[in-house]
């Protein structure tokens, strides 16, 4: 059994690692480098780096930020944020990542994933999801194209019926694309995705623990590895996560930000906690 693995995030803009909530109301949480240097000597699996706000604003990427980080630490990094092309996967390649991970750019071209794969390989291409839980009336589609599968439905005291499904959003969480995320996840492992970042939206920053409902259908649609992002508040919310059972999230790796950046818990309790509840990771 490969051991799970416990993976800080570093969300970036311009140049400052920050937090927020529901990917809202950002706050500042240091340095990148500096918090990398420290991820690093308390033995982090990985290290995860995005700039936030790339597809978003239309910026490039911070390769020499990542280049920086690189040179100064030797844990594993994946970078993503404003990748568009196999160029710009290639350029973070070069400046020292072990991985790149896209998102709002997959979704546009697809065949990106293909390009990455057959260049770098499965174990370089990393799809960064970011999901969420949407309400709506039942019936309704976004477009033509709307493929989401409700996952849930019901009827409210005037008879009104409403489904839940489950989109695929981009531009750092600000569009919706109409794509249900379990086909999603299925055409990019097709394409040659090597890993899948789940961030559920509606979880995020919110410290009330992983989404393990979804974490697991995901993980039990794909076969490549799957890192749960969004919701971790304490060890016990990790340890839900990484569960083979029933109720747990059945995730490979367990990705935060926020409990670490603001020094609540350490990696290594983190890893204590885990070994200590019979969850094999690195100690």
């Amino acid at each position: 059994m490969l051991a799970k693995r416990i993976i800080p995030c570093l969300d970036c803009d311009r140049g400052r690692v920050v937090k927020g909530v529901k990917f809202f109301d950002h706050v500042d949480a240091g340095d990148p480098l500096e918090q990398a240097i420290f991820y690093d000597q308390a033995q982090a699996d990985e290290l995860v780096f995005y700039d936030i706000t790339a597809s978003h604003e239309g910026r490039g990427i911070m390769a020499d930020v990542v280049r920086q980080v690189a040179e100064n630490v030797f844990m594993p990094i994946t970078v993503g944020g404003g990748i568009r092309t196999l160029d710009d996967a290639t350029r973070l390649i070069q400046a020292g990542a072990e991985k790149v991970s896209i998102n709002s750019a997959a979704v546009k071209n697809p065949d990106l994933l293909n390009q990455i794969s057959a260049k770098f390989g499965r174990c370089a291409t990393v799809l960064g999801l970011d999901a969420n839980r949407v309400t709506r009336k039942k019936g309704d589609k976004r477009s033509p194209a709307d493929t989401l599968t409700p996952r849930r439905s019901w009827r409210d005291d005037h008879g009104t019926e409403y489904e839940e499904v489950w989109e695929v959003f981009v531009n750092g969480g600000r569009v919706g694309t109409g794509l249900d995320v379990m086909a999603w996840v299925a055409d990019a492992q097709s394409r040659g995705c090597g890993e899948i970042v789940l961030n559920v939206m509606n979880a995020d920053g919110t410290k009330d623990g992983y989404d393990c409902e979804m974490t697991r259908t995901v993980s039990q649609t794909v076969t490549v590895p799957v890192v749960a992002s969004g919701g971790a508040g304490s060890p016990e919310h990790m340890l839900q996560v990484l569960a083979d059972s029933p109720t747990g999230g059945h995730a490979d790796a367990a990705l935060a930000a926020s409990i670490f950046h603001f020094r609540e818990f350490s990696v290594a309790e983190v890893k204590k906690f885990l070994h200590s509840h019979g969850v094999q990771v690195r100690l």
